[in-house]
This record gives C-alpha cells, sequence and structure tokens, in this order.
C-alpha cells in the first residue's frame, strides 16, 4: 500500500450515505476510517483490510470520543485528508409542536457534533497545508419544508457556517464542500428520523401530510446512495472543487 493514499474519516457509517462511500473509498485501495456509535456495526467494512482501514466507536456529541477516535487516526496513518462530516438524523414535527428536548439533541449530532468533530480535525490539516471537509447537509439546508423545519434550520446552520470555513480555509490549503441531497435510498426515514405526531388539526394538511408521506415514501425515493458516493469521491479529486 502507498502511503501516498488518502485517508478519509467518515463518520456515520453503519448505514446509507457513509456506509456506501466507505466502501467505495476501499475498494479504491484507499485509506479510511470508518466510524459509528457502535464499531461492531461497521467492522464488516474493514474486516480484512486491517493494514488501510480503522473501524473506531463515535457518537459526535461525545467530546471524549471525538479526541479519541481523531487520535487513533493520526496514530495510525499520521492524519486525515477528508473528513466526511455524515453523522445525524433528522426530527420532524410542525414549528408549534416541536418538543425542546428533540430539537436541542438533533442540534447537537447535526450541527455542535459536526462542529466539534472538524475543530478536531482542522489542526492536522493546517499543518500538512492540505485537507478537505465534506458536510453532509441537505436540500433543506436551501429551504424549510412543512413539519421538517427543526431539521432545515440545523441544515442552514451546518450551511452558513461551512461557507465561513471555507474562507478561512481556502489561503490553508483546506477545501470545503457541502453535498446537499434530495431523496435517496438511504433508509433515512427508517433508522435516523425521529417525529413528534402531528396532533393539531391546524397542522394537519401542512406537516402533518408530509410527516406522513415521508415514513411511506422511506427506501422507494429515486437516488441511488452508491452513485452519490461515486460524485462525493469526485469532488475531492476535482482540482477546484464546489
Amino acid at each position: 500500500m502507498a502511503e501516498t493514499t488518502p485517508v478519509w474519516f467518515i463518520t456515520g457509517c453503519s448505514t446509507g450515505f457513509g456506509q456506501e462511500l466507505a466502501k467505495l473509498v476501499l475498494a479504491r485501495g484507499w485509506r479510511a476510517v470508518v466510524t459509528a456509535r457502535d464499531k461492531a456495526r461497521v467492522a464488516d467494512l474493514t474486516r480484512g483490510l486491517e493494514d488501510r482501514a480503522l473501524a473506531h466507536d463515535l457518537d459526535v456529541t461525545d467530546a471524549a470520543q471525538i479526541e479519541a477516535a481523531v487520535a487513533a487516526a493520526t496514530k495510525k496513518f499520521g492524519g486525515i485528508d477528508v473528513l466526511v462530516n455524515n453523522a445525524g438524523y433528522g426530527y420532524q414535527a410542525s414549528i408549534e409542536e416541536g418538543v425542546e428536548a428533540e430539537i436541542r439533541a438533533q442540534f447537537d449530532a447535526n450541527v455542535f457534533g459536526l462542529f466539534a468533530l472538524t475543530r478536531a480535525v482542522l489542526p492536522g490539516m493546517r499543518a500538512k497545508r492540505k485537507g478537505h471537509v465534506l458536510n453532509i447537509t441537505s436540500v433543506a439546508g436551501f429551504v424549510g419544508f412543512p413539519g421538517s423545519g427543526y431539521y432545515a434550520a440545523s441544515k442552514h446552520a451546518v450551511e452558513g457556517w461551512s461557507d465561513a470555513l471555507a474562507a478561512e480555509g481556502a489561503p490553508l490549503g483546506i477545501k470545503v464542500t457541502c453535498i446537499e441531497p434530495g431523496p435517496f435510498r438511504t433508509d433515512w426515514a427508517g433508522r435516523s428520523l425521529k417525529q413528534t405526531p402531528n396532533a393539531i388539526a391546524d397542522y394537519a394538511e401542512t406537516a402533518g401530510t408530509r410527516l406522513k408521506n415521508t415514513a411511506e415514501k422511506s427506501g422507494t425515493q429515486a437516488g441511488d446512495p452508491v452513485r452519490a458516493g461515486e460524485a462525493m469521491i469526485a469532488v475531492t479529486e476535482a482540482a477546484h472543487p464546489p
């Protein structure tokens, strides 16, 4: 294995985009740190590839786990070239019916956890004057749909923060790209979505309808997560990535 192969650090690899992207990266012969809240759920991705793959526990809301995972990546591979902030989940409710604890928990994962992990990785990228941060946001980073206001708010936050990071990182050789998927077959609704059911009749035709449709259409979306992973890899290989 050539030591010049890039090192990817991918969060949320037990399902969906993270899982498919990890498979693609490793299939290319590259090095990768593959994380999930329980590393046993991603052990099959790294089995037999221990020379260039590392499975690690990582809950992005846990500061100690962030520190440990980044330290392990640095110790094994000498640094991180591409950070993929994929871990997170959706929360749906009408604005009025949103539950404070659920809203804050989503922001801890989607926003503050992403911020904290990136801060932990940046010193290594800055020292090498090279790196690429991919933030998996959503079409909800552009527009708030009924029933998804709090989720959209979390993704809007990442979009604005990424603009600032891109401006700060550019002179240091650090690139930043937001990946903004629409509907993909990732079982997002089945495994990565929480809902507060609509009980106020006035919102039945707006938020209530969207909550119902999201659950019913899970697994039938047009988007192919494997092709999405290939597109993410292509972005990192572009001379001037968006």
